[in-house]
């Protein structure tokens, strides 16, 4: 059995991102998948403060809960990565945790696999462009295979998305891993 780790970067429960994913979820073949989502409005994760103490002890000095959030990850064959767009970039509360996985910990983990969900109150594409930039950049860094990527824009507000075809897409992406 395949385990699939959700990161889930909105700090709003129960809003657009977490109907995203929601609908992936509701995908996902659970005879052949298990899964584990990690929501940011659940943890407490400070950002990286650039000491390497953990490229000299292979662990980070942090006391915060990002040490559980590795072990999640651990053996986690696919990462989706969801997040809101405020502001041409991932949610800051996610990207603490994006920049804590790049030391020597990653090493342990089994990901193979990466998916992109994202939505956005703007109604333009291309404001989708600088995250989809930065997920290229790590399939390729890591050599990690693109598993799909999801934008919906023009959803502002709680439950905006209901009745959106990119929840059916995401549903859909959800049953091809």
């Amino acid at each position: 059995m395949s385990k699939i780790a959700i990161l889930i970067g909105s700090p709003r429960k129960g809003g657009n991102t977490d109907m995203l994913v929601q609908a992936f979820i509701d995908g996902i073949d659970k005879q052949k998948n298990s899964f584990e989502t990690i929501s940011v409005a659940d943890v407490r994760v400070n950002g990286c403060i650039g000491c390497n103490a953990c490229y000299a002890n292979s662990k980070c000095i942090q006391k915060d809960d990002m040490q559980d959030i590795y072990n999640k990850l651990t053996d986690a064959e696919t990462i989706v990565i969801a997040t809101p767009i405020y502001f041409y970039g991932i949610s800051s509360q996610l990207k603490s945790i994006v920049d804590r996985l790049h030391n020597p910990i990653r090493g342990r983990f089994s990901v193979k696999r990466l998916v992109l969900l994202m939505v956005c109150a703007d109604t333009i594409p291309t404001v989708f462009d600088s995250v989809v930039a930065m997920y290229q950049s790590i399939l390729s860094y890591f050599s990690l295979q693109d598993g799909g990527i999801i934008r919906a824009c023009g959803v502002k507000d709680k439950g905006d998305i209901a009745g959106n075809p990119v929840l059916n897409e995401a549903f859909e992406l959800a049953k091809t891993i």
